[in-house]
């Protein structure tokens, strides 16, 4: 009771918590993480053992079907969605952080220095990204679940500099800010504890985004014949799917499957963060 006191005195927390899009996507979210957690304990297999008959479709012995070689398709997806969940943790970790500490910078200190990080990310954002990301998965000689998230993650954080620049060239003529500057504090606590913290909801809407964005990358280059040599993802799954031609064989199960659950994980991170925005952003809050 005194924690739910607390919640309804803080408005954004709860509008963000009551808010419907919000529950969703959370609830969603939740279920899928939950199945990545718990489906590696209870499969009988390992992602690479033949379990059975290969061409079986979903049945009690084997919940998600056998692929033709005759691996169980439940244990591929639990252990390849934590891959796919980590893969968009680390990267969009990584975005975010380069991103916001640019803009940060650039957006509070301006002149020279800002313009020198414009300039950088302006660079980086005339960059091809998924040619980039093709051209270095490819000469990679070892592609591994967390250097294929830091090799996204590194090429997509510039939209998020140039969002946080904005933001923080707004608040930086604030008047707690000004507070902060007459009280002699450094930089670095004023870029963290007065703007960064008067903006940390937009922060993990912009980290929800690059999540989405890391994931959706990852997949992308895994279609193509590009992602990890070792271990096992969604986009793996699936681009073994197509290239054993699953579908034109009746095996709809092997690709549809790990697909339907990749789209609910981003469906979930959608509503989270359009739940999220109408919550923090009085203007589109529903009442």
């Amino acid at each position: 009771m005194f924690l739910w006191k607390k919640i309804k005195n803080n408005e954004n927390i709860y509008y963000a918590i009551t808010n419907v899009k919000v529950q969703i996507g959370f609830s969603l979210f939740f279920l899928i993480v939950l199945l990545a957690i718990i489906g590696p304990m209870i499969t009988r297999y390992t992602y690479t053992e033949f379990a059975g008959p290969g061409y079986h479709p979903p049945s009690g012995d084997y919940w998600f079907g056998t692929t033709l070689q005759g691996r169980d398709v439940f244990t591929q997806t639990v252990f390849g969605l934590r891959s796919t969940i980590l893969v968009g943790f680390i990267g969009g970790l990584i975005a975010s952080f380069i991103g916001v500490i640019i803009g940060l910078v650039a957006g509070y200190k301006g002149g020279l220095l800002d313009e020198a990080l414009m300039m950088l990310t302006n660079v980086v954002l005339t960059f091809p990204t998924l040619a980039v990301l093709i051209i270095v998965a490819a000469y990679l000689p070892y592609r591994g679940i967390v250097n294929m998230a830091v090799l996204v993650g590194l090429t997509v954080w510039p939209w998020t500099a140039r969002a946080v620049r904005s933001q923080a060239m707004s608040l930086k003529s604030s008047r707690f800010v000004d507070l902060s500057r007459i009280s002699a504090n450094n930089v670095f606590r004023i870029l963290f504890e007065d703007i960064a913290a008067n903006m940390f909801s937009y922060i993990f809407m912009v980290f929800i985004l690059q999540f989405m964005g890391t994931i959706l990358a990852t997949v992308g280059l895994e279609f193509l014949g590009l992602g990890p040599t070792r271990g096992i993802s969604l986009g793996l799954i699936m681009q073994n799917a197509v290239n054993w031609n699953a579908l034109e064989l009746g095996m709809w199960w092997w690709g549809i499957i790990p697909g339907l659950i990749l789209t609910f994980m981003i469906v979930s991170l959608y509503f989270i963060n359009t739940g999220l925005d109408e919550a923090f952003n009085p203007k589109l809050r529903e009442f």
